[in-house]
């Protein structure tokens, strides 16, 4: 069974060339009516998952999305990055090409692939409405204490916190988070390797450099010129090893949130309840030092959305990131992930509250960002505010074959013999911490190295065989921090997830 649904998928594959979470149930025992069987179990309900169940339904195949978020499928794609970073829009193919096709119909016209978040969700679930042996599960996170059944190497079942149990013939992860990969005890890894594990010159830690987005002189301690009264909130003491070194640290993480500055449709933006000036200190203390402020989030119009609306991404040394928010993210239980998620949401929103207010911004940036809020049609059922957090990296898994920055800018020694689609974006990091260098605040961890487009082999996807021989892993694939940098983008993930 196993070989003949491995030589299934590979023979598609190369035709096509973590929220506010609400609280969980303790899961307890499995009645009958809690039992699911299924061709294919697909743990993650983003874009990738999506687009793997359609494939498996039009393969005559019986599909479970068993899907973590708690409001709506689709992952980022529906949650707010509507500015898709693409790289080379020719090497999407298959059903990814499709969605996206199907984006620029629901609006008559190219949008080239920049839409909006409720239009994306409508063309996802009118897509798998199509299809009745697709079925969907929301607001089902794995059981991350024993939810996973193995015999030997094979994953038997999955249990969620409701207590509900999918069992399958083949499984996929296809989480942002790798945790059904993990609970089936794959070897994975989290932050950065060394650089001499895969001879790279891009993974470890960077050091600092001045061009982190950040101006210089930023006196880093709570009293400036005073290290007696400690460093400011965020700020380590140093990078914690030798460039090149490796660590457990995670790159930053933000809500990809929709804002417009169209009065018709804008919401008021509120003080938040636990609003503390201090937790700011460090962006205002930037924008005094010559941040150009007015560049703290994208607003311009290349990063313009349908709608009057902006995927007000992060844009520059300080912005929409919680630099070292996310480092407990990835092997955290849901009641830490649901904690980082909501510290997330509120430095976002203390963010937009100080542009907008405080007297230390200057007053042409304030009027300016006043014109930014929410849009009143998006996100209505987690309050106006996105669906899902940006985990921009997580766990990753360790297979036979590790995409490494060899592949991704095709070095002639690396031969991918077994492509199952492309990648093309720029090797891409987000800050990873601040630190202290030469007296003054410098971020560390960036890098956008330029690379062309590179085939990901189909064993990146597939554990090793003596773990697991009955689940695929499309997101948390196996790659270096370097490589993953690049294959992180929506459209890979859903051409992977096929």
């Amino acid at each position: 069974m196993w070989k003949k649904m491995l030589s299934v998928v590979l023979a598609v594959a190369l035709l096509m060339t973590g929220m506010s979470l609400p609280a969980f149930a303790d899961s307890g025992q499995a009645t009958e009516e809690d039992m699911y069987t299924y061709d294919i179990v697909i743990y993650g309900g983003n874009a990738s998952g999506i687009i793997a169940a359609i494939q498996a339904a039009r393969m005559g195949k019986t599909v479970a999305v068993v899907d973590p978020n708690p409001y709506r499928i689709g992952g980022m794609t529906t949650g707010g990055l509507g500015d898709t970073d693409v790289g080379s829009a020719g090497v999407i193919g298959g059903l990814a090409k499709e969605f996206y096709e199907r984006i620029n119909e629901a609006y008559g016209k190219n949008v080239n692939h920049k839409f909006e978040a409720k239009v994306a969700l409508q063309v996802l679930e009118e897509w798998v409405a199509e299809y009745d042996n697709i079925e969907v599960f929301q607001n089902e996170q794995l059981n991350l204490s024993d939810g996973v059944e193995m015999d030997g190497t094979k994953i038997v079942s999955l249990t969620t916190m409701s207590g509900k149990v999918f069992k399958g013939d083949m499984f996929l992860d296809c989480s942002y988070e790798g945790d059904l990969m993990a609970k089936a005890n794959v070897t994975y890894v989290i932050g950065r390797e060394s650089n001499d594990v895969y001879g790279e010159t891009f993974n470890g830690i960077t050091g600092a450099t001045d061009m982190d987005g950040l101006p210089s002189g930023i006196d880093p301690y709570i009293v400036p010129g005073d290290p007696e009264s400690g460093l400011l909130p965020g700020v380590n003491a140093d990078a914690g090893g030798e460039v090149g070194e490796g660590d457990n640290r995670v790159q930053a993480y933000n809500f990809r949130w929709t804002l417009t500055n169209d009065s018709s449709n804008r919401l008021e933006t509120e003080k938040p309840e636990n609003y503390d000036v201090a937790d700011y200190e460090l962006l205002l203390r930037a924008i005094e030092k010559g941040l150009p402020a007015s560049k703290i989030f994208k607003t311009a119009s290349a990063n313009a959305l349908p709608g009057n609306k902006v995927d007000a991404n992060n844009n520059c040394g300080i912005s929409t990131d919680l630099v070292g928010g996310s480092y407990d993210y990835p092997e955290g239980d849901w009641e830490t992930r649901a904690k980082i998620v909501q510290a997330h949401e509120d430095y976002q929103k203390g963010l937009l509250w100080t542009l907008q207010n405080n007297p230390r911004v200057p007053e042409n940036v304030r009027n300016e960002a006043k014109k930014y809020g929410l849009c009143n049609d998006e996100f209505a059922e987690n309050d106006y505010w996105p669906t899902q957090i940006y985990v921009r990296e997580s766990r990753r898994m360790v297979s036979d074959f590790v995409v490494t920055q060899h592949v991704c800018r095709q070095n002639s020694t690396v031969y991918v013999e077994d492509s199952i689609g492309m990648g093309s974006y720029s090797m891409d990091s987000h800050h990873i911490q601040y630190i202290v260098k030469d007296g003054q605040v410098r971020a560390e961890g960036d890098f956008f190295a330029a690379t062309s487009p590179y085939s990901i082999s189909y064993r990146s996807i597939v554990p090793k065989a003596n773990e697991c021989t009955n689940l695929l892993v499309p997101v948390c694939l196996s790659a270096s921090h370097a490589a993953y940098g690049s294959i992180r983008m929506e459209p890979v993930f859903m051409v992977l997830g096929q």
